[in-house]
């Protein structure tokens, strides 16, 4: 089916567009009222694992907004559960490990090899019927969780500020660490080929926890296997004939921008740290850029959620650039303050366009 409105991709590759594209990430999600309402009472991750119940709230948010991409609603700790793991969604607490990783040993707990046909199927399931009901409105982007930030999680056994379990594995464990990432970098680079297979048109990889990182620690835990990612889902891509996007989104992890943009991905995602005039430069060209506007922004009224989006797109420029927030929405965000920021990049970005 024929692409009806393809502005994101072409940003992606850098390639001119008619406005600059926008999506949020979280834009399916608690800030919605329909989306608690399909949500209601019901477990997350068996709404995880309903294609239906994903399709419908990934489809929410553009009923609502003209966003420029859809994004599957799905979550990163799918493939801790492919792998054998326990993860529940505790309210109040987020998602808890009851019998997170402790000692090396627990490493031959793990499915080392998972078949992620059989174990992830209900994700792409859930694209291939998003992206038929989609009609070509949009694309559907495809998403994972990073090695490093999928083992925080697994250590730490659910949400954490200093990741310091996780973080004392890289000190004291730097064998076992290596091992746990390179059978998570296996894993993710089938899991992200099957979702193109299943019809994802680009793909984020959630390096969610890079900020805990220093620089030497990111260089030897995180961005050898950001780039393994990369490189062996092009390469495997290429053997089909298929050319498919990849961003990567480093939380925190500014010191990372020049290496990231080396790294085998087509755009970089930023949080809100990053000044975009400086990110430009320090990319020098090579990558499109995603983001970065603070989310807490949205808090602001229209009139200067307007002023901020304008001068963040005069600081990244239009061309190769996809506007977005820093980090996701918030569940207590008013809809009418996104719908707010949409209108404002699509408006703004136009002008800044007809002035050239």
């Amino acid at each position: 089916m024929e692409l009806k409105n393809d502005a994101f991709l072409l940003a992606c590759r850098g390639q001119e567009t008619p406005h600059v594209p926008v999506w949020c990430m979280r834009q399916a999600g608690r800030y919605l009222p329909e989306f608690r309402e399909s949500r209601a009472g019901k477990d997350f991750f068996a709404t995880c694992r309903s294609p239906a119940a994903c399709c419908e709230l990934t489809l929410q948010p553009l009923r609502r907004f003209p966003f420029d991409a859809a994004i599957i609603f799905s979550d990163i700790l799918v493939i801790p559960q492919a792998m054998g793991m326990d993860v529940q969604m505790v309210a109040g607490k987020g998602p808890t490990f009851p019998e997170p990783l402790k000692e090396p040993e627990d490493l031959l707990l793990l499915q080392s090899k998972v078949d992620v046909n059989k174990e992830l199927d209900y994700v792409f399931k859930a694209i291939t019927l998003t992206r038929h009901k989609l009609e070509g409105k949009v694309p559907l982007i495809g998403f994972t969780g990073a090695p490093w930030t999928l083992m925080t999680y697994m250590i730490e056994g659910g949400g954490s500020t200093t990741q310091s379990k996780a973080k004392r594995w890289l000190y004291r464990h730097p064998e076992a660490s290596h091992q746990l990432l390179k059978m998570l970098t296996d894993i993710i680079v089938e899991y992200l080929l099957g979702q193109v297979a299943a019809g994802a048109q680009a793909l984020q990889v959630f390096e969610s926890h890079a900020g805990c990182l220093g620089p030497v620690e990111f260089q030897e835990f995180s961005l050898p296997y950001l780039r393994d990612i990369a490189r062996k889902v092009k390469d495997q891509l290429k053997e089909s004939g298929l050319d498919v996007p990849l961003i990567v989104f480093a939380k925190d992890g500014h010191y990372g921008l020049e290496d990231l943009s080396q790294s085998h991905y087509e755009v970089v995602g930023l949080d809100w740290t990053v000044d975009p005039r400086s990110a430009r430069e320090r990319t020098g060209g090579k990558v499109s850029l995603q983001g970065n506007m603070d989310p807490c922004a949205l808090y602001a009224p229209k009139e200067r959620i307007s002023e901020i989006v304008k001068k963040m797109l005069e600081g990244f420029g239009t061309r190769g650039y996809i506007a977005n927030l820093g980090h996701g929405l918030y569940p207590d965000m008013d809809p009418e303050n996104v719908g707010a920021f949409v209108e404002a990049v699509h408006t703004h970005s136009r002008h800044l366009l007809n002035l050239k």
